[in-house]
């Protein structure tokens, strides 16, 4: 147990009640000179800890003229919300004869209802705690467009537009997001993460920003628009198999190797193996796999790695290859296996070599009748280089990416969904942007 007592720096000495410093509104150059307290808030009323009555103009001495009073939101006592009245003094100029108000720069950002230490509060809920504008509106005890104009102006001053976010950057993901589903189709934007810290093992990758569209000119546009500095920084653009975004990451940083993430391979190739069960099972029974059929009830089976598989599983391929007409199926499914081996393997020269052969195995000169592993082979002879060079840049997967994406579609559930892209884009970027350790900094 403590002694309350105590002067030693781990247990401060206790003083007198000091409401000022309480309210932390000294910070905010005030002082507390009375408070009502209401069964649903706070009122206290301040004056100014300091006052300057030079005259802007001529800078000669005024003398009070009146005083108006202002009202701000400040940092709630739990969740209740507590107002600033604020006794602000207008002067006027013996010299010039001019009429002002004294400057609340210290208290508030300029035409602003909150203080700024409510600013600060509101931005660290929604970064830190993830909580939506509408519950930080409720805690302060305003309205949604106020708490959002708030979280937007500091947020953007303070984090999305810091000198240093876009500092260190060597490893870029590239992937498209569907953020908005409408009854005319999904809308979609590109997603650009930073993969550095993945790669360095230094931490969580972070989103750097989110594009409008889903196209080879809306990564181009991105990356042209950014300092020449960062340009020639980035090593590494990890991306999917979608080319336009390959062909820009050519054009507008040429000296970057294009990667093509195992993710988006394995997926590639499960996708071909899925079509290849499925058009197997059109020919055997005339329409859809059903509950009873076993090319239906093994459909998740084949998508599991052989080393993974259980007794079971191995009994119920066992079945499936015994008929013939799975022969298709089988060859396919050996080549998604062994793909899936490749990347796993512990070696990565010998991962590089054992997916090599794969590659070389499905380029052409695949027999009839496996028309879908014929398309994969085409495919991955076409992105060979991307491929292979994940084996040479271990690190640059776009499996982060990926989380993020899933972060996004998290945030929208807590927003119950967005209708203005500036928003969701200053929202993610908050979400998602890595900015806890710069709020850390800054606190």
């Amino acid at each position: 147990m403590s002694d309350a007592t105590s002067t030693t720096p781990a247990c401060p000495p206790v003083t007198s009640p000091d409401l000022t410093t309480f309210a932390r509104v000294d910070t905010l150059g005030l002082r507390v000179d009375a408070q009502q307290i209401w069964p649903d808030k706070a009122i206290l009323f301040c004056s100014l800890l300091t006052v300057d009555d030079r005259c802007p103009r001529c800078g000669a001495g005024g003398r009070v003229h009146d005083q108006v009073l202002r009202r701000f939101t400040h940092l709630p006592v739990g969740r209740r919300p507590t107002w600033l009245s604020v006794r602000v003094p207008r002067f006027r100029c013996d010299g010039c004869g001019r009429v002002w108000r004294h400057s609340l720069k210290t208290v508030a950002r300029p035409r602003s209802k909150l203080t700024r230490a409510a600013d600060w509060w509101a931005l660290c809920q929604v970064v830190l705690d993830h909580t939506p504008i509408s519950g930080v509106a409720a805690v302060l005890g305003i309205s949604w467009d106020t708490a959002h104009m708030a979280v937007t102006d500091v947020g953007t001053q303070l984090l999305i537009d810091h000198p240093g976010r876009l500092d260190g950057v060597e490893v870029v993901g590239v992937d498209e997001h569907a953020w908005r589903h409408t009854r005319k189709g999904d809308k979609y934007v590109t997603v650009i993460i930073a993969l550095t810290p993945i790669r360095d093992d230094t931490g969580p990758a972070r989103l750097l920003d989110l594009v409008e569209g889903r196209s080879k000119k809306a990564f181009k546009t991105w990356l042209e628009a950014q300092t020449d500095q960062f340009r020639a920084r980035v090593a590494i653009v990890a991306m999917d198999g979608f080319t336009g975004f390959k062909t820009a990451a050519a054009e507008a940083v040429p000296d970057a190797t294009a990667v093509m993430d195992p993710f988006h391979v394995v997926a590639l190739a499960g996708d071909k193996l899925n079509a290849t069960r499925q058009r197997v099972q059109r020919e055997l029974t005339g329409g859809r796999g059903r509950a009873d059929d076993p090319l239906y009830k093994a459909r998740r089976t084949l998508r599991t790695g052989r080393a993974l598989l259980t007794d079971k599983q191995k009994a119920r391929l066992s079945a499936l290859w015994a008929i013939d007409e799975a022969v298709p199926l089988e060859v396919t499914w050996l080549t998604y296996q062994d793909i899936i081996d490749a990347y796993r393997h512990p070696d990565a020269d010998v991962g590089k070599k054992l997916l090599t052969s794969v590659i070389d195995r499905i380029k052409t000169a695949v027999p009839a009748g496996l028309e879908e592993l014929a398309q994969l082979g085409r495919t991955l002879e076409k992105r060979r280089d991307d491929i292979l060079a994940w084996f040479d840049h271990p690190g640059s997967s776009n499996g982060p990416t990926e989380a993020i994406n899933g972060r996004l579609e998290h945030l929208r559930g807590i927003a119950l969904g967005f209708r203005n892209l500036v928003n969701y884009r200053l929202r993610s970027l908050l979400e998602a942007g890595g900015f806890r350790p710069l709020i850390h900094s800054l606190s």
